[in-house]
């Protein structure tokens, strides 16, 4: 960041500390409003808990037990919203639930399914339905004691690129986003906050009408830094998955209840694999460190050997991660109890300039979160337009739902020389964008070097020039996921390229 004189630079209407769903969801709702918005990240996007959720869009269905019919039915009307703006890096997914005789009775878990396909007003999805698991491909990974279950519809995500292209849309409509920038000081000036934020040694300072924390496990520490009394609300929850082996052939995912009253997904993932989890455990320490224990890996591999007829050992993980969840602090006794829900916090005394909290919240309802963000702070700011997210595409998402097939295809007929397995990829993370990264190129060499058979230079410098990408950590574990598949000697040539062409790169 370079230095930065506030007596020459234009005042911005709206800075947003936290580079994660939430944050980068308000920065593109306000600037798309008309606002002249500022985004600080003191690490890479998604960093945090935003790379590290279960891939879901859901209503929860959990959630409908402990009663938050609200949560449920705004994340249900979600899914949809967000399948139709990015088709790309949203898709439907088929949840298969086992019935277990020792747990929630079938007309419990049927009259919950009911409710969940009442209530999110689902135009497009398919709706819930009994299945026999018995003798059938659905069954086949199970012990043979699972007979009946159920079947339902959500939606898959990557997490971490959909918060690459919600920060990217905010910058292509005027935002400022500045990663590996850390807020360091804040303070009220009337009806501005001077913020003065670093970035490598280096110092600079920006004026703001208001001013939203939108900092996820970090909020506490930024409340705390601004001397404002809030951070006893949050309460922070640690979640872990684990990756193994694909352990099925087909593409549904299944839901597992446990005794202990959490539940367990077992995901398709990436192709190869299958995402199981997730955990629920209260939290203390640097969010930054956490990782999945041996206890939480060694309970996700029980819990889901309780249903698959092949045992799952500790062993058999290829990687695990593990987020901090910021929840509101609602006294709930269990960590898996505790509400997933939203609260926004506004603290605008008079004549003095508004400091918003962003606390809880999931990846699902981020849009709405950041609606209600604006709606909170609409008096304090010059918008010049109301809400505009729900319909409007995410970059690389101009394109129907129904033609996902068809324009997968036109990149493969446009670009022949491409891999189907590499242009599947390709036109997953980045949609119609895929066409201007291959651009002019007519042969797999055009577009190398290489690092490792599934990432070109191309791709690469987009992701540098384009989606803030500076570490090759950035990009096998956020921007993608070819960390699974890629060889120690390819990231270390991967690491070495980005640093050559890392100096100078503007987004």
């Amino acid at each position: 960041m370079d230095q930065l004189d506030t007596s020459t630079i234009p005042i911005h209407d709206l800075a947003v500390i936290g580079g994660g769903i939430n944050g980068c969801g308000i920065a593109r709702d306000a600037a798309g409003r008309g606002l002249k918005v500022v985004l600080f990240e003191k690490g890479d996007l998604a960093s945090g808990t935003s790379s590290a959720s279960t891939k879901l869009i859901h209503g929860g269905l959990r959630y409908l037990e402990q009663g938050e019919f609200r949560l449920v039915r705004e994340a249900l009307a979600e899914r949809e919203v967000l399948w139709t703006i990015a088709p790309h890096v949203v898709r439907p997914l088929r949840f298969v639930l086992p019935h277990h005789d020792g747990l929630r009775p079938a007309w419990k878990l049927r009259l919950g399914l009911f409710f969940y396909d009442l209530l999110g007003g689902r135009r497009l999805l398919p709706r819930s339905a009994a299945v026999t698991l018995a003798g059938g491909p659905l069954g086949a990974p199970l012990k043979p004691e699972y007979q009946r279950g159920f079947e339902y519809s959500d939606c898959f995500v990557d997490d971490a690129r959909l918060v690459t292209l919600t920060a990217r849309d905010a910058a292509d409509r005027g935002a400022d986003i500045f990663t590996r920038t850390e807020v360091v000081a804040a303070r009220r000036e009337g009806d501005l906050w001077r913020l003065t934020a670093a970035r490598g040694g280096r110092r600079g300072q920006v004026l703001a009408r208001a001013l939203v924390d939108a900092a996820g496990p970090w909020a506490g520490d930024v409340l705390g830094a601004l001397q404002l009394d809030a951070a006893a609300r949050l309460r922070l929850v640690q979640g872990s998955h684990i990756v193994v082996p694909r352990l099925y052939a087909h593409e549904r995912a299944y839901i597992f209840q446990n005794a202990d009253g959490r539940i367990v997904f077992a995901i398709p993932y990436e192709g190869d694999f299958t995402l199981i989890g997730t955990t629920d455990r209260d939290f203390s320490g640097r969010p930054e460190e956490a990782r999945a224990s041996p206890e939480e890996i060694a309970y996700l591999c029980a819990a889901a050997s309780e249903y698959f007829a092949a045992p799952i050992m500790p062993s058999d993980v290829v990687w695990s991660y593990a987020g901090v969840r910021a929840l509101q602090d609602d006294g709930a006794g269990a960590a898996q109890d505790a509400s997933r829900d939203y609260v926004l916090a506004l603290d605008a005394p008079a004549g003095a300039a508004p400091l918003l909290a962003v606390l809880g919240g999931k990846i699902t309802t981020h849009r709405r979160l950041a609606e209600a963000a604006l709606d909170k702070l609409a008096g304090h700011l010059p918008m010049t337009a109301g809400s505009w997210t729900g319909t409007a595409a995410l970059p690389g998402g101009d394109f129907p739902i129904a033609e996902f097939d068809t324009v997968q295809m036109l990149l493969r007929t446009r670009f022949p020389f491409l891999d189907k397995r590499i242009a599947r990829r390709i036109f997953r993370a980045y949609g119609t964008r895929a066409f201007r990264i291959i651009g002019d190129a007519r042969t797999l060499d055009d577009l190398g070097p290489w690092f490792g058979p599934d990432l070109c230079r191309r791709e690469v410098d987009h992701l540098m020039d384009r989606e803030w990408a500076m570490s090759a950590q950035d990009i096998l574990w956020r921007r993608t996921k070819l960390g699974l598949r890629m060889t120690p000697a390819d990231a270390a040539a991967l690491g070495a390229y980005m640093d050559t062409r890392s100096s100078g790169v503007a987004v």
